[in-house]
């Protein structure tokens, strides 16, 4: 082929000379023929050159990324209590209220276990948390969560933890249980684990000595939905929980029933970091212990089961 002569003016030229091998080979020069149109362009366009590399020096710079500092934003953590899904659904109401009410962004934050939102508040990750009573007494124990407020359901501080099974099981007590499978909440849930280890210790059982098998669903309605679809025989719910389901399902009572009730023991509260300022610490305080008097504010507390906040009463969390 010529010098300077482009490959695919020299392939056509010996095509058009009738040349056998060439036209297999030109058949075949179609098929790439765009990759190598490619070498054959021109390097002028007009008057003006075209770059024959790119010059990574000379691009235009990408615009400044916005960066979001930590007080620019409201970070309100959920304990797994509800599954995922059924957390958003219940807590936005609130969420876009203190969005509201504080004026800045609010961002929930979420995590699959108990232990992993006290890690959060350990490092100050987050502003406020609403945390199960188990995970608040470890909390303390570390100091690294101090209690700003409690929600008041139905004109009581308290709760329980209720054994469930489904309705058409044989079982009438939890004695009944034994050697069947049964589902805790949360490694860190009081209602969902401590109090069901409590009744074990007492029998001087392990769950692994006591059940056929045992599994974590981490959290209250996903233990609810295991029994009532026969994926376990039992489990240990919070009772304001099985309540809210009860209330949101109303066929959810023909399918599973009560068969053991636990003393009383003081509600979730909601807690903020131990490092979180004062200033903070009261602007939150006040938010909570006057949203009922707002009517999207008791929009957002129907919406949990919640009547009011209130100042807690620090000796329902002795145990």
């Amino acid at each position: 082929m010529p010098e300077g002569v482009c490959p695919v003016v020299w392939w056509l030229g010996c095509v058009m000379k009738g040349n056998k091998q060439t036209v297999i080979l030109f058949l075949w020069l179609l098929l790439f023929l765009p990759v190598l149109l490619t070498g054959c362009e021109s390097e002028k366009v007009g008057d003006s050159k075209l770059p024959s590399v790119v010059q990574l020096d000379k691009l235009d710079p990408l615009p400044p990324r916005k960066v979001v500092s930590h007080d620019d934003v409201v970070r309100v953590a959920v304990a797994a209590i509800l599954s995922p899904a059924g957390t958003i659904d219940s807590y936005t109401p609130l969420m876009r209220y203190i969005e509201k009410v504080v004026g800045k962004p609010v961002k929930l934050v979420q995590r699959k276990t108990y232990q992993e939102i006290n890690e959060l508040l350990s490092r100050g990750s987050v502003d406020v948390a609403f945390v199960c009573t188990g995970a608040y007494i470890e909390g303390i124990k570390k100091d690294i969560m101090s209690i700003l407020v409690v929600p008041e359901i139905n004109g009581r501080l308290t709760y329980q933890s209720f054994i469930i099974v489904k309705a058409d099981s044989p079982y009438q007590s939890f004695e009944d249980l034994r050697g069947e499978i049964f589902a805790f909440t949360d490694p860190m849930s009081n209602t969902g684990y401590f109090y069901p280890l409590s009744l074990l210790k007492r029998k001087g059982e392990t769950p692994e000595s006591y059940f056929k098998r045992t599994i974590f669903t981490y959290s209250h309605d996903h233990s609810i939905n295991a029994v009532a679809d026969g994926v376990t025989d039992g489990a240990s719910v919070d009772n304001l929980i099985l309540a809210h389901a009860r209330q949101r399902d109303t066929g959810l009572s023909e399918r599973i029933r009560v068969i053991w009730e636990s003393e009383e023991f003081g509600i979730p509260p909601v807690v903020v970091p131990k490092q979180l300022g004062e200033e903070k610490r009261r602007m939150f305080e006040t938010l909570f212990l006057d949203i009922h008097n707002h009517e999207e504010g008791r929009w957002a507390l129907e919406s949990l089961g919640i009547e009011k906040f209130v100042k807690p009463d620090l000796a329902l969390y002795n145990f």
